[in-house]
């Protein structure tokens, strides 16, 4: 009996082996016939030339931690020759100024319109340089900008009309300089979490190299080869913009839950579409479907939404864009204040050359400074950035009291150094102000608000300089901008920070009372028993008894 009873179980514990793993096999056969969609679905999802493996965007980042150190270093070298090439370049146009409107027998305002759609496409190419980095990588972005810049000014050389050269030098040399500058600075971002600020400082050097090389570069240049000249071989220099681009390594993959869930809310956000699309059939549901589709593009490459759920971004944008407005205007009509004078041209040049060289000084200092423990993490500066913005406007007044030489030298120290504090602190406000993840977005979205203001701030000041036929004013005009825009950002600022603490303050003691109080729990329904009155009665008669 026993051994049969033993043979019955044997049987019985196969049959069951045998059911489960058939039912593994049936279900690992069905995870095979689904893998080739997943795969497809994958493979369309990344970019040509990209390995699936590295994520989305070769340069994002998101998957790795910053080592603030390494290799990030070198990143931080080839952010510096990159804004000295593209950020800077715009300050040494005035140095070709006014034989540009001799040449072409123009007036103030239409040579003006030469820098400002330069320096306005520069700025306005932000949603389009955060799409390119999303699918591109930052790597690739910042080659295909070094490509347009140096064809652009290689073009504009060969202009015939002032027209051509709005198309040549301002936007198609403007967009090689966006494509450039934002992904070296996002990089610089991603390479370093700790060190940020002494990083950011540090590559916003590049600016103030550009600005005491170039002006004495181009002033040269046109001595030697003419205007046409000095454009084709400054085109042949931008072009090393690929070089600093190619050493821009990304950080690595993300990590596979990431990318798995990803691809999840992705398929699902493909269903529910569909299914939208079944429902809502018609002209009504196509509108509704490409206003969300728009929406959401805009939500993540201009980052419209912080506008309204970010209240310190909204401030800073506003201010940023609104000093943006004659931020430039004196680095173009330095030069032609100072000829208009009477002062040589390779003086006047050399103010310029004095500028950057202050910066060159001034801004590794101020990345030291910025990068101790005790700066680490607080939120001074930006009332650091808006005190420099404050006394950088201000500075305009004493160029437009006189236009000696000693009066413009002083003028040049004053500008330049807080000049160097704003460069070294515009970057690491915002990153601090927004998640490193809404970064490039952000940034996209300040540059196309700045590109607004720089669009026709030298042209305002350039019908300034024809209607009154002085120069003063247009230093007057910008000093009220930009002081203006500094006591925003800083009175904005104070006021969220109060009203933070306040709330602060009143959750604190809000749960400070809701301790102290005592836990007593009074009901309507007590449990009410009456004392018996004949208690003593019965135990007397138990005691006689």
């Amino acid at each position: 009996m026993t051994e049969g009873v033993k043979i019955r179980q044997d049987a019985a514990t196969t049959f069951v082996s045998r059911s489960r793993s058939s039912s593994l096999e049936a279900a690992e056969t069905d995870l095979v016939f689904e893998e080739p969609d997943q795969q497809e679905e994958e493979s369309s999802s990344v970019p040509e030339g990209q390995h699936p493996s590295t994520g989305g965007a070769e340069d994002s980042g998101g998957g790795s931690v910053a080592p603030d150190d390494g290799w990030g270093w070198v990143v931080v070298a080839a952010t510096v020759l990159v804004l000295a090439m593209t950020l800077a370049f715009p300050s040494c146009i005035g140095i070709f100024y006014t034989d540009l409107q001799n040449d072409f027998q123009a007036s103030n305002t239409e040579t003006s319109w030469v820098p400002a759609i330069m320096i306005a496409v520069l700025h306005a190419c932000g949603a389009l340089c955060s799409v390119l980095v999303e699918c591109l990588g930052c790597r690739t972005t910042i080659i295909i900008g070094g490509i347009l810049s140096g064809l652009g000014m290689a073009a504009s050389s060969f202009a015939q009309t002032l027209v051509e050269l709005y198309i040549t030098a301002g936007i198609i040399t403007g967009m090689g300089f966006s494509l450039s500058f934002q992904p070296s600075i996002t990089m610089v971002g991603h390479y370093f979490v700790r060190r940020r600020a002494f990083a950011n400082a540090l590559s916003s050097t590049g600016t103030a190299l550009g600005m005491s090389i170039q002006p004495l570069l181009a002033n040269y240049l046109l001595s030697s080869f003419g205007w046409r000249g000095s454009f084709l071989v400054l085109g042949g220099i931008l072009l090393n913009c690929c070089v600093c681009g190619a050493v821009m390594r990304p950080l690595g993959a993300k990590p596979k839950m990431d990318a798995r869930t990803g691809q999840t809310n992705n398929h699902q956000l493909k269903t529910n579409c569909r299914s939208i699309s079944h429902e809502r059939e018609g002209l009504k549901g196509h509108l509704r479907a490409t206003l969300s589709t728009v929406m959401s593009f805009l939500s993540r490459h201009m980052a419209f939404d912080l506008l309204c759920s970010n209240p310190y971004f909204c401030a800073y944008a506003l201010g940023v864009s609104w000093m943006m407005l004659g931020f430039v205007v004196p680095l173009i009509y330095l030069v032609p204040y100072a000829t208009d004078y009477g002062i040589e041209q390779v003086r006047a040049a050399l103010l310029m050359a004095i500028l950057g060289l202050i910066n060159i000084t001034v801004r590794p200092a101020a990345a030291l400074v910025f990068g101790l423990p005790r700066f680490r993490g607080s939120h001074k500066f930006a009332y650091l950035f808006a005190t420099a913005v404050l006394i950088n406007e201000l500075s305009s007044c004493i160029c437009g009291m006189a236009a000696s030489y000693p009066v413009l030298l002083a003028y040049v120290i004053v500008f330049g150094i807080s000049m160097s504090l704003i460069g070294s602190l515009l970057f690491t406000v915002l990153m601090d102000t927004v998640e490193m993840s809404r970064f490039p977005s952000a940034l996209g979205l300040i540059s196309i608000m700045e590109s607004i203001m720089l669009l026709i701030g030298p042209p305002l000041a350039g019908m300034l300089v024809d209607s009154t036929r002085q120069y003063s004013y247009v230093f007057f005009a910008c000093s009220i901008t930009g002081s203006s825009a500094g006591l925003f950002i800083m009175l904005s600022f104070y006021w969220l920070d109060r009203q933070k603490d306040r709330e602060l303050k009143s959750s604190f003691t809000h749960k400070d009372t809701n301790a102290l109080k005592p836990s007593i729990k009074m009901t309507t329904d007590c449990d009410y028993s009456p004392v018996p009155l004949h208690s003593n009665s019965v135990r007397d008669m138990e005691t006689d008894v």
